[in-house]
């Protein structure tokens, strides 16, 4: 009998490592590592370059907010990637996300009006420890945020401050979530966009100060089947 469970304890473990690793070999790489290809820049003038296999991004003083996008837009997936970012900058990843085609007005807010040229949409949050890294800010539009990180204290305390930090998301119909370094932390629904590009974000900074820099590598996506199962 025990010879029994520890064969079967051992094929279980076998068939899920290799669960594990068709998940894995689904990912496919959207930064080649060497250049900005599949990649262009919106909204600012912040400077991105690569460097030691990593997309590095530089705040230029008097620039809003810039976002380095694919090229094309992606709808239901699994998105990954490690990201590094001075202490002093703000950061983000865009998904499913635009541009305002032309100069527009929040219709319930006529003093915020964001010019011709500005990305807008979910905003997965890169910054300081202990505030809300990991959750979706609704950039330049609703401007508010999208889940309720008071009661999440363990997804607060995810980020790395001076380190590289792990995001993994899951867009996938109107269910959207997020884990940073293996801490579950969105976990939302929202019907407002279903598809569009994705953006890795150089925040503006205020007058003398800077620059600060933010760096991206390892940055892969799988994208999802509609009912596909994803934990």
């Amino acid at each position: 009998m025990k010879t029994q469970l520890i064969a079967l304890t051992l094929i279980l473990s076998l068939v899920g490592g290799s669960v594990c690793s068709a998940g894995e070999a689904k990912m496919k790489p959207i930064f080649d590592g060497k250049t900005l290809k599949g990649w262009a820049p919106k909204g600012g003038t912040a400077e991105y370059r690569v460097e030691d296999g990593c997309i590095v991004g530089k705040t230029v003083e008097g620039s809003p907010n810039t976002f380095l996008c694919t090229t094309r837009d992606y709808t239901d997936f699994v998105l990954e990637f490690e990201v590094k970012c001075d202490p002093e900058l703000n950061s983000g990843c865009q998904i499913r996300s635009h541009v305002h085609e032309k100069d527009w007005t929040d219709p319930e807010n006529p003093k915020r009006v964001r010019k011709a040229g500005t990305v807008y949409g979910y905003q997965c949050e890169i910054m300081k420890s202990g505030a809300n890294a990991g959750n979706f800010w609704d950039e330049a539009r609703r401007a508010k945020w999208l889940d309720d990180f008071s009661k999440k204290p363990e997804a607060q305390k995810a980020f790395k401050d001076n380190e590289w930090n792990r995001y993994r998301i899951v867009a996938q119909g109107d269910r959207i979530r997020s884990w940073v370094n293996g801490v579950p932390a969105a976990d939302f629904c929202d019907k407002t966009d279903a598809s569009g590009f994705i953006g890795l974000q150089v925040h503006g900074i205020k007058k003398g100060t800077g620059p600060f820099q933010v760096r991206w590598k390892n940055v892969r996506i799988r994208e999802l089947k509609a009912g596909e199962k994803v934990d």
